[in-house]
């Protein structure tokens, strides 16, 4: 009799404690957005009319809840002030954003990457990082979404995704969703920073990236408007990492003048693509001690010893 009392007690309070939400699962590989005639990007177009208008008002950033409860090492923030979206898995697959069904190994890959990171940023110091290329195409958008997802897995921290390449503005296309509001009517029009945030109802990430493009790019990330801002980013919230993804460096001068406002910087470069000149080019172009190092994408494994990895000049992190 005593153990059936124990456990009626245990299941009931079993009730009672929260569950732990699912997050998405990423897939590290680069593709460009779904474009042309093809089923898929009927079914993209269709799915991003049907959530144009799925936006909640928001008055500004939700602050992360911690419950007076110990838990270990995980709370869940409440984003219910912020934009909330909703993903679609057809379009964030197609986009190798994140896939919620990933080959583990592929998502091994960013955890590791991850590791590195968050390594490197707590003997240095910081919480904010920009992900640039070398040149267009190498997959720095897509890193910079795959990582901040997985980022946003780890116990201690919250992630802000910010989309600072104002000539393309791709974080929230390749993410499946619609947005008509980004930094640009920040910087210009006096938009309040709360009513760009938006929440992809993912656990601890939200997502700034929307609006108009601009040609005049280096300009307004180089002002005061945008300095303040990234200050702001960076303290209101002591557990929160910022993720920049900046535009490619042979571009244009935006990372170049944005480099100074964060604490650290990756370079993504594609395998079998980016010449080694122009990456021992560009490296040379950024402050070298905020450079953690270089992200290899679309890596394929070697069946023997690679004798050239050292030409790189710098350590490959990813």
């Amino acid at each position: 009799m005593a153990n059936i009392d124990r456990l009626a007690k245990f299941r009931k309070n079993l009730q009672k404690s929260d569950p732990i939400q699912p997050v998405a699962v990423i897939e590290p590989v680069d593709v460009e957005p779904v474009t042309g005639d093809s089923d898929k990007v009927t079914r993209s177009e269709a799915i991003n009319e049907i959530v144009a208008d799925s936006f909640v008002p928001a008055h500004e950033e939700a602050q992360p809840v911690q419950s007076n409860r110990p838990k270990p090492g995980w709370y869940s923030p409440n984003y219910n002030q912020s934009r909330t979206v909703k993903l679609v898995p057809e379009v964030v697959t197609a986009n190798r954003c994140i896939t919620f069904d990933g080959q583990p190994q592929l998502v091994d890959a960013y955890k590791i990457l991850r590791t590195q990171i968050l390594q490197k940023m707590q003997q240095m110091g910081g919480t904010t990082l920009m992900v640039t290329s070398a040149q267009p195409g190498d997959g720095k958008t897509t890193t910079a979404i795959n990582l901040a997802f997985t980022m946003a897995k780890e116990f201690q921290q919250t992630v802000l995704l910010v989309d600072c390449d104002l000539q393309q503005q791709d974080v929230h296309k390749q993410l499946g969703y619609a947005s008509d509001k980004g930094l640009i009517d920040y910087l210009l029009d006096d938009c309040p920073v709360s009513d760009l945030f938006t929440w992809p109802e993912i656990e601890k990430i939200t997502v700034i990236s929307g609006g108009r493009t601009i040609r005049e790019s280096s300009e307004l990330l180089g002002s005061p408007r945008m300095k303040e801002l990234v200050v702001d980013m960076k303290t209101r919230y002591p557990s929160r990492f910022v993720i920049f993804d900046m535009q490619s460096i042979s571009a244009g001068a935006d990372a170049l003048v944005f480099a100074p406002l964060v604490d650290h910087i990756i370079m993504v470069v594609q395998e079998g693509k980016t010449p080694i000149p122009d990456i021992k080019r560009t490296l040379k172009m950024l402050p070298e001690e905020k450079v953690l190092g270089l992200m290899l994408n679309r890596h394929k494994k070697a069946t023997h010893k690679v004798k050239n990895v050292k030409t790189y000049d710098r350590k490959v992190i990813g």
